[in-house]
């Protein structure tokens, strides 16, 4: 099968489809923790107003939790690959979280943990301390009172106030101490939102690093674990070496997760990705492999996937989540491309046809005569 696609050099190139569709194995066991961030489906009819006004396929976004599901995966909810912050505003997520909750008691062994933040309070309003603790206390209090289970997500608000390391202490202090279960942290970087530059109250990795092992270390019987998203693998496993008995890396390294996962003999991270909800299918059949012990099984499958995922997560990284739902359309998780906030137009039409090529490269083009169908709408769209 061969399609016409563009070039960065305007000139039109043949492509031809070389992917074998990689077969997920329901019912896999994994011997890692592994999260999928997840993706909601926008309803293009009743969003009359994308900037402002998100509207959501509710039947649509909880199919694919449920498809995620299906694949052994946990699901991190309502974090930033679901527009957190890029559209999808506190109200929609508290939505998405009370019915996400719901869905996953139908399902025998499902799990999920979701975001809480303070992203209803806008930064510019949040004049003290006592005001990103209030926001984080009222969605930590919906979570928990939905009965789930909080992911501590960086916040631009604290980035904003907080004059130094000493205040983030304050907060996360106050957080975890009145936390009803375990959280897990997000050391979110720069690279996907400008304004957490300098989180943790120093734009030096070491002494960020310092202010957060200590935190963790004072509240290590409250932290499940840390997502750390720097994509920067030296950086993760300096983290991951600090961390005490008990307290889980989880890797948000959308370049570096491979060998990540895996580890180096001695210690490994767990998984906590944006990148599981496009490359799911794969992901669990290579997780498969690596629980059976079979490294070389796992590699095979995980490698075609990294350059796809460094496209996908290119600079402006924080526009990744366009390439994320133009994948769950391609594989038919949904009807449109469309998506919160009109962020589809984040990314050129070369990008999307460099992201069709490298999916289909990956084995992820579960459909190839329906991926090809859509690519050709898209790219009539675009004049080519």
């Amino acid at each position: 099968m061969d399609i016409t696609l563009p070039a960065a050099n305007g000139d039109r190139v043949s492509y031809r489809l070389v992917g074998k569709p990689v077969e997920p194995i329901e019912g896999a066991r994994f011997s890692r923790i592994a999260y999928a961030a997840a993706h909601v489906v926008a309803d293009p009819i009743a969003m009359t107003d994308p900037w402002s006004r998100p509207a959501v396929d509710w039947d649509r976004t909880m199919a694919f939790r449920h498809h995620l599901w299906r694949l052994g995966f946990r699901i991190a909810e309502a974090m930033d690959t679901s527009q957190r912050g890029m559209g999808f505003d506190w109200a929609s997520a508290r939505e998405l979280i009370r019915r996400s909750i719901a869905e996953a008691k139908t399902v025998p062994g499902a799990d999920l943990a979701s975001g809480a933040g303070t992203d209803h309070l806008a930064p510019a309003a949040a004049k003290t301390l006592d005001d990103v603790i209030g926001a984080y206390e009222e969605q930590f209090a919906f979570i928990e009172g939905e009965g789930g289970k909080a992911i501590m997500m960086a916040s631009r608000a604290l980035a904003a106030v907080a004059k130094g390391p000493d205040d983030y202490a304050r907060v996360y202090d106050r957080m975890l101490s009145q936390a009803s279960g375990k959280v897990i942290l997000h050391w979110l970087g720069d690279m996907f939102d400008p304004a957490l530059k300098g989180y943790w109250g120093s734009n030096d990795f070491d002494t960020a690093l310092d202010t957060v092992v200590a935190i963790i270390e004072r509240h290590a019987g409250k932290v499940e674990g840390i997502k750390i998203s720097l994509l920067d693998a030296e950086k993760e496993i300096l983290l991951r070496n600090r961390l005490p008995d008990g307290v889980v890396m989880f890797t948000g390294d959308d370049f570096n997760y491979p060998e990540l996962i895996a580890g180096d003999g001695r210690k490994h991270s767990h998984a906590l990705l944006g990148i599981f909800d496009a490359i799911a299918p794969v992901a669990n059949a290579a997780l498969a492999k690596l629980a059976e012990g079979d490294k070389a099984g796992y590699d095979a499958l995980m490698a075609p996937t990294v350059p796809l995922s460094r496209k996908i997560f290119e600079a402006p990284t924080e526009y990744y989540k366009a390439g994320i739902v133009f994948m769950a359309w391609l594989d038919g998780h949904q009807d449109h491309f469309t998506m919160v906030g009109g962020m589809q137009s984040a990314r050129g039409i070369c990008h999307y046809a460099d992201v069709f090529r490298l999916s289909d490269q990956a084995g992820l083009l579960a459909d190839p005569d329906l991926a090809i169908a859509r690519m050709k709408t898209l790219l009539a769209v675009a004049g080519v």
